[in-house]
């Protein structure tokens, strides 16, 4: 994993052209826990697994409002993303003081970006660990965005971070032709069947995801857990009644092949 000279400056380059300290910010992303987005023409979803340290300890949040029209998953360093998010939220206010409207997604999403780009050009700085899933609704519709490390940032019809991501991208990739017209209910049914793939046969349950929505006359909000456990317990019942599912064993080798070499070496800290 160390690169010897070539690792210890973000701006130094490696003869094949490379900078490491970005890509090992890229790899904390991937050792996060999944955070995935979906958005149709009216709605963005936002999903997260919660994974605590340990079982007396209670999980971090990896979803946090910025704006009632905006809102973001994280995967990677929780205290980065705290950070980052604070900054999208100060951006916002400052915007909405000025202009009296609200920031276009956009925008914010440049703005971001250009954040993280200066952290890769500066000796005394570090890339920010963390991968942002940013989805939010303006005047031109709804918008999800991924704001990688790298300061790269792309617009998505659907998208998952994080350890066992794979896995969930298997299940959008089959599913995501319908998205675009799909109801706020068939949007959050696919983002717990989504997050589900992710878990590697473990049940799923309101203390382990987050949900959140925003969308067309219904400002960016987190889902209680009560909410999220019925409307779990209402697509198990369906899935039981209806055809089996289609997922096989591809999705759960493509996870198994992402989550297998990140899971064991996590610890120190908290992702």
């Amino acid at each position: 994993m160390f690169r010897n000279q070539y690792d210890t400056d973000v701006t130094t380059w490696s003869p094949a052209g490379r900078l490491f300290q970005v890509e090992y910010a890229m790899e904390a992303v991937k050792q996060g826990s999944a955070a995935i987005g979906l958005r149709s023409k009216s709605h963005v979803v936002l999903a997260c697994v919660n994974k605590a340290n340990s079982e007396l300890s209670s999980y971090q949040k990896k979803i946090f409002k910025v704006d009632d029209h905006i809102g973001v998953a994280i995967a990677g360093l929780t205290a980065d993303g705290r950070v980052l998010s604070k900054y999208l939220r100060s951006e916002c206010i400052n915007h909405s003081f000025t202009y009296e409207s609200p920031l276009p997604v956009g925008r914010l999403v440049v703005q971001l970006a250009d954040k993280a780009q200066v952290c890769t050009q500066r000796s005394w700085k570090r890339p920010y660990g963390v991968g942002l899933l940013v989805g939010g609704l303006d005047e031109s519709g709804a918008h999800l965005y991924y704001n990688c490390p790298s300061g790269n940032y792309f617009e998505y019809q659907a998208f998952a971070i994080g350890s066992r991501s794979q896995a969930a991208k298997t299940y959008m990739e089959r599913k995501f032709g319908s998205f675009m017209n799909s109801s706020r209910e068939d949007l959050i049914k696919d983002a717990l069947f989504a997050i589900k793939e992710t878990l590697q046969g473990e049940k799923l349950k309101s203390s382990i995801c987050t949900l959140a929505v925003v969308g067309v006359g219904e400002p960016f909000h987190i889902l209680d857990q009560k909410t999220v456990q019925g409307l779990i317990d209402s697509f198990e019942i369906a899935e039981e009644e209806g055809p089996a599912s289609e997922s096989g064993a591809e999705p759960d080798q493509a996870g198994a092949d992402q989550g297998a070499g990140a899971e064991p070496g996590v610890a120190p800290m908290d992702i």
